[in-house]
């Protein structure tokens, strides 16, 4: 993986930010886009695209010729009564976590291309699609969008480009903050969990590392969780 270029959406926080460090620290060229940058001051190798994936487009000529790699890591937690939830709430879930992702795969896609191996392209859902949790409906379906998109996408841009899904459970991440905001809070969740422990972003980072590796060449169409064996296990 030397001397790569890679796209990280999403960059500046959480399993972003993450993701960023273990490339830099390798000495990959990284492109982050998002909406702050103050916390990646003194990364090498680090540039910074400032972009609200809500409301801008992100154009060809603003991201590097050639692309060997793109995360697209900005989700949302909105977990609320279906009953309470308004057409609007539906909608910005899915601009956040499928429209964001479309355009920019939309703008790469070319820079994809030109990469001397497969391009990987990860993209992030979670593990209530395959749950079915209560008050998830909202970020469930959109996140069902998005590992639809990353199996058409898998199969129409093979063989040169690989696209792979990572669905984490719960993480302790800025935008979980409030599902953790106390001692209790944490260990309720952690217990929930077959392992007995929430994610960390460390924990889902090191998987997108793998996925937009050589090491994964012959992974596309996937989507894998990382979920302390919620998804599998009963225990």
């Amino acid at each position: 993986m030397s001397n790569k270029n890679y796209v990280i959406v999403g960059g500046s926080s959480g399993i972003g930010l993450s993701l960023v460090k273990k490339l830099s620290k390798e000495g990959h060229r990284v492109t982050v886009i998002s909406r702050t940058s103050e916390v990646l001051a003194g990364l090498p190798n680090v540039a910074h695209l400032r972009k609200d994936m809500l409301v801008d487009e992100i154009e060809k000529d603003e991201l590097p010729e050639v692309i060997d790699g793109l995360a697209y890591c900005p989700g949302s937690i909105n977990l609320k009564p279906f009953r309470s939830l308004k057409p609007a709430a539906f909608l910005e879930d899915f601009n956040i976590n499928v429209i964001g992702a479309v355009k920019v795969m939309q703008a790469a896609q070319r820079a994809l291309k030109k990469a001397e191996e497969p391009a990987s392209v990860v993209l992030f859902s979670t593990v209530a699609v395959g749950q079915g949790m209560p008050f998830h409906a909202s970020v469930a379906a959109a996140k069902g969008a998005v590992e639809g998109l990353t199996r058409s996408l898998a199969a129409e841009w093979a063989p040169k480009m690989r696209v792979n899904c990572i669905a984490p459970s719960l993480t302790d991440t800025p935008m979980a903050a409030r599902l953790l905001a106390t001692p209790e809070k944490t260990e309720a969740s952690a217990q929930r969990h077959p392992l007995k422990r929430v994610g960390t972003p460390d924990d889902i980072a090191s998987l997108a590392y793998f996925l937009l590796s050589e090491n994964s060449s012959w992974i596309t169409g996937q989507v894998l969780g990382v979920d302390g064996g919620m998804s599998t296990l009963k225990v």
